[in-house]
């Protein structure tokens, strides 16, 4: 019997993990179609779509996972799953601690790429700020403010919650951090896609166990937005600057 219970746990925590994150891209598309359409009514271009078009979607599309993880939380009473506090100064120092580990990651990640002569997708945020710099500094705020939050709340804060009471830490990292990397899929442009989502998910690992350490969502919350940041800044830079970059 008690083998039969545990399964049945570990069947519903992966349907409620599965139903919060098709939710969260549910809520968060249907969110920016009416914004889209007023933006469009207002004059905004759609096709290319502009900045502010753009801005606009991702900032709902985000505040749609958050939504979603607020509503969870209220509607099944789970509201100690997502571990959050004020940030004390051992915090800060995971946080730097994290950023560096994920730059170090990426930089060895990339060599390996290189060596093997793997191909990798990018982002459609980057495809499109590579033909508007623009974009790359309206993204950089979008990424603190919205981003940042929005994904970690659902993967690391929900997601891994659901599987760490079911499975345990490890497990609960390892699982969020592949759905994690396989959610990104649709944003993706070009060949290569595999090795994108699989540097996602080394990222993922990364911000999962910082989240299992410090016990407060709010540090991947933050690492993942500074990285986002730093990356954009870069991103704009070589824009700018007709920088070439290596293929």
């Amino acid at each position: 019997m008690s083998n039969r219970v545990s399964v049945e746990k570990q069947a519903r925590v992966l349907a409620h993990a599965l139903i919060v994150i098709v939710l969260a891209f549910a809520l968060g598309i249907g969110l920016g179609i009416p914004v889209t359409l007023g933006m469009a009514l207002m004059g905004f271009s759609l096709s290319p779509p502009s900045t502010a078009v753009l801005a606009a979607t991702s900032i709902t599309q985000y505040l749609g996972f958050i939504a979603v993880v607020g509503a969870y939380l209220r509607v099944t009473d789970v509201g100690d799953l997502v571990r959050v506090r004020m940030p004390t100064l051992r915090d800060i120092a995971w946080i730097v601690t994290g950023l560096v580990g994920l730059f170090v990651a990426v930089y060895l990640v990339g060599i390996v790429i290189t060596a093997i002569g793997a191909e990798q997708a990018q982002n459609t945020v980057v495809t499109m700020g590579q033909r508007n710099p623009e974009l790359f500094l309206v993204m950089i705020p979008i990424t603190l403010l919205f981003v940042g939050p929005g994904e970690e709340l659902v993967f690391r804060g929900v997601v891994q919650g659901l599987f760490r009471r079911a499975y345990g830490a490890v497990p609960a990292i390892v699982i969020a951090s592949c759905l994690f990397g396989v959610a990104h899929y649709a944003a993706l442009a070009g060949s290569g896609k595999l090795t994108y989502i699989v540097v996602t998910i080394l990222l993922g690992l990364i911000l999962g166990g910082l989240y299992e350490r410090t016990g407060n969502v709010l540090v991947p919350i933050v690492v993942h937005g500074i990285y986002n940041a730093i990356l954009f800044a870069g991103q704009w830079a070589v824009a700018v600057n007709d920088i070439p970059v290596p293929s």
